[in-house]
């Protein structure tokens, strides 16, 4: 499926299931809007999409042009980008919950020709454009159709091809700056046509499922394998602003959601609540996700009557693996096993393979014969970085994982430099830099510590350049990070110590910092500030 394009697909879709329900939103009273919910058909939005397709061509954009979109969970950037993929044209999604520093820096590094914005997100782009050196025209979403700004330069073209970029996705990086993750069209069928097809107790029925996806549509899980398995299938996309726990199954009963999408973070949540009518009442088939504990994976599954598929995938490689066909290995951490077009290699820091039963790094390719196919492009201005992960020709994902002698694979740990917190991955390195810019701060090591409830938190341990205490000083610090950083990137915790240990060559190790099993969280000194990190 890696060889046609999204607007191929969806046009073929529109033609064959005009009259079936596309995209949904429930309705929720307490939201901003759309209150009484939405739906609406494949035909309503076929023509909805080619209504926007010629706005934007007769304004002139085309191949070769990209659009910055800060649309927050909406239905309308799923029709933007439908209409903008059409013309060869690229998304970059904005995460809503970025600040105004890191905007720019996303802005001066996609330079994009166009940015579409909700009215009430207008003052968060006027921030980040004032910060930035790329300030490309702005228009507002809810009055698009009579002011959209024409680009500054011609379009290479306007019919896409399957390798035409679709969207750049921003992942965090382990060396700072999040990266921006090019991915094609048909990156994008393939990603989808593989989640249709999981088989055993997962992969959709054609027209005849609706997935509740309350995750965010700047990342692939919604935006693209959920996205366009529903396309390819004649589906319906439910789509929620995000997760609310007390809304959470009065939503999927009342939406007839057949499928649900999770992260690990909402298991624990869901189970601590009062049985409730709704949570029996639902048409659910199973739920697709990752990262649910392996103790409350059998109990989900019992309180609430459906499986919970375990997937594994990344930005960069995201047709999924999932453990599907029964009798699956609950409890275990298992995501599935190699496919034809996903093999799976298990290696040492020499790249070696290691035994089964053994940890190691999990590589990935598509075949011998064409290792890169239906993975993304690469990365955006940084070929280095891009080749570095393809090395050997597989590339290198970062998870540590072990395989059975089934040939099932278990998810073990992440290698990177990344801390991973209710589903977004998040680079000690960037906490590091804008600790480091605080004038009190001699030394920091930013790194993960495991979290009841969200898997994992930051924890920040500092060394300061002079004497204060304790508490004011982490209190300072979090307020500096949270002005410059997504509500979820500061550190939960702050421990401010006399030294870190190093190298000879003034490298940090941060594997010597707490010696032997110590928990952290459990020392007499450390500040616990994870009440702090809200959502504003």
């Amino acid at each position: 499926m890696d060889g046609t394009t999204i607007s191929a697909v969806f046009s073929a879709v529109v033609a064959t299931h005009a009259d079936r329900p596309f995209l949904a939103v429930p309705a929720n009273e307490e939201r901003g809007y759309l209150p009484s919910g939405f739906e609406i058909t494949y035909g309503a939005a076929g023509q909805r999409v080619g209504e926007l397709a010629e706005i934007y061509r007769q304004a002139g954009y085309g191949i070769g042009h990209r659009v910055a979109t800060l649309m927050e969970n909406r239905p309308e950037y799923v029709l933007h980008k439908l209409a903008l993929n059409s013309l060869g044209v690229c998304c970059v999604p904005i995460n809503p919950d970025y600040r105004a520093a890191e905007i720019a820096y996303l802005l001066d590094h996609s330079e994009p020709d166009l940015i579409l914005v909700l009215g009430s997100r207008q003052a968060s782009i006027s921030d980040a454009l004032a910060q930035g050196t790329h300030r490309p025209p702005v228009v507002v979403a809810e009055s698009f159709d009579r002011s959209v700004k024409k680009p500054s330069r011609s379009a290479q073209g306007e019919k896409p091809l399957p390798e035409t970029p679709a969207s750049i996705l921003y992942t965090s990086g382990t060396t700072g700056r999040p990266k921006g993750c090019v991915v094609s069209h048909g990156y994008e069928v393939a990603s989808g046509a593989r989640y249709a097809s999981l088989g055993g107790v997962a992969g959709l029925r054609p027209a005849a499922d609706r997935i509740y996806n309350p995750l965010p549509l700047y990342h692939a899980n919604a935006a693209i394998v959920s996205l366009m398995g529903a396309i390819l299938t004649g589906n319906c996309q439910i789509q929620p602003d995000r997760f609310h726990p007390q809304r959470w199954w009065r939503e999927v009963a009342e939406s007839g959601a057949t499928i649900v999408h999770y992260l690990g973070v909402i298991a624990p949540v869901l189970l601590k609540l009062a049985p409730g009518p709704f949570e029996r009442q639902h048409k659910v088939r199973f739920g697709i996700g990752a990262g649910i504990e392996p103790e409350l994976h059998a109990v989900f599954e019992k309180r609430f009557g459906f499986p919970m598929v375990e997937l594994w995938g990344m930005t960069e490689m995201v047709r999924v693996l999932g453990d599907a066909e029964e009798p699956r290995q609950v409890g275990t951490r298992a995501f599935g096993k190699a496919v034809p077009g996903i093999d799976v290699r298990v290696v040492d820091d020499a790249d070696r393979e290691v035994a089964d039963g053994q940890p190691g790094e999990m590589l990935v390719r598509h075949s011998a014969a064409t290792p890169r196919r239906g993975a993304f492009s690469g990365y955006l201005k940084d070929e280095a970085a891009t080749e570095a992960g393809w090395r050997g020709g597989w590339f290198h994902t970062g998870d540590v994982v072990w395989r059975g002698p089934d040939g099932m694979l278990h998810f073990v740990e992440r290698k990177k430099n990344i801390i991973r917190r209710s589903g977004e991955n998040i680079a000690a390195a960037e906490v590091e830099a804008v600790l480091l810019t605080h004038p009190d701060v001699q030394q920091v090591a930013v790194m993960a510590v495991a979290d009841e409830l969200r898997e994992e938190e930051v924890l920040a341990c500092i060394v300061l350049k002079r004497a204060l205490p304790a508490k004011e000083a982490a209190d300072a610090l979090f307020r500096h990070c949270n002005e410059r950083l997504a509500y979820y990137k500061p550190p939960g915790w702050i421990h401010i110590v006399q030294s870190l240990p190093t190298t000879g060559t003034q490298k940090i190790q941060k594997h010597n910092i707490y010696p032997g099993d110590t928990d952290p969280r459990s020392l007499p000194d450390i500040i616990d500030l994870r009440a702090l990190k809200r959502r504003t």
